[in-house]
């Protein structure tokens, strides 16, 4: 059983009897949908609706204190209860970084581990992902079976992309993060800050750039934060690459001309080949007519 601890994960507790209604006003996902063993992929946005945090959302069972807890970088942890504690105001919440005593680990393959483990649940974004888990910081290195790489891999093989990695927090919208594909933003529920941004998006469909899985030519990926081309057009910028993949924050309309004129995409120079996950639902830009489409 692969398993891995997320060293660079940290944990935000939201507690107290207001403290779904607290957060639902705040983030993304729909709280109604968050279980003891269903999580959710959740961002608090700027009032413009770009990332600040992203996170998974977990519940504990309230045999065990209740309360949410947010899966989220661990160097911008203190940064997210700071910014959860302006919107306290009056409300009967209490916000905790528990990142030295909590950790996370995350694994694929069967069995996963048992509830007494911690909060375990099925990963919200994709099933191929595996299973996570908070758990005592304690407890973390009986699950470091494998390097962090092997899971971050098997992340970037798959095309899911990860804030402060693949995209600047402060810097991305929901839809351009693939939020919006991997269940992690809720249209259907009540107000949140940012939502009429990311609700506009979503109904005009103007989500022009997005992050998009690629294969690199010779098995080598390119730095990230280094400028993604088509001939003497700038198409975005590199996100994390792993294994010969990686993962590009692109406009999809200046990548389709590009692949329509016959022109080679080359992201730190290195030339790629985009590939569509099955879970993707926007039209992609080799589906313009491409012969170098293909899914995965």
């Amino acid at each position: 059983m692969p398993s891995v601890h997320l060293a660079d994960r940290g944990v935000v507790r939201v507690s107290g009897e207001e403290a779904k209604s607290f957060l639902d006003n705040l983030i993304t996902c729909d709280l109604g949908r968050v279980f003891p063993h269903t999580a959710r992929l959740g961002a608090l946005l700027t009032p413009q609706g770009k990332i600040l945090f992203d996170f998974i959302v977990f519940q504990a069972p309230e045999e065990i204190g209740g309360g949410y807890y947010l899966d989220g970088l661990k160097v911008f942890a203190p940064d997210l209860a700071k910014r959860l504690g302006f919107y306290k105001l009056r409300a009967k919440v209490a916000i905790e970084d528990l990142s030295d005593a909590m950790a996370v680990v995350a694994g694929w393959d069967e069995p996963r581990p048992e509830d007494e483990a911690g909060l375990v649940v099925e990963d919200p974004r994709l099933p191929d992902l595996g299973w996570r888990a908070i758990v005592a910081a304690q407890d973390a290195a009986e699950f470091a079976k494998d390097p962090a790489d092997a899971y971050h891999a098997r992340r970037i093989a798959l095309g899911v992309p990860e804030g402060g990695r693949d995209f600047l927090f402060g810097d991305a919208f929901p839809h351009e993060a693939l939020m919006d594909q991997l269940n992690g933003v809720d249209f259907d529920k009540g107000c949140y800050v940012g939502q009429e941004v990311v609700s506009r998006m979503q109904h005009r469909g103007t989500a022009r750039t997005r992050l998009v899985p690629v294969v690199y030519e010779g098995g080598f990926a390119a730095d990230v934060g280094v400028e993604v081309m088509a001939g003497d057009k700038v198409l975005g910028k590199t996100g994390t690459g792993a294994d010969g993949r990686g993962l590009l924050m692109i406009r999809l309309d200046r990548a389709a001309d590009a692949l329509s004129a016959g022109e080679t995409i080359r992201a730190g120079g290195i030339p790629v080949q985009l590939q569509k996950p099955a879970w993707i639902g926007f039209a992609f830009p080799a589906e313009a007519g491409s012969a170098s489409q293909s899914t995965i």
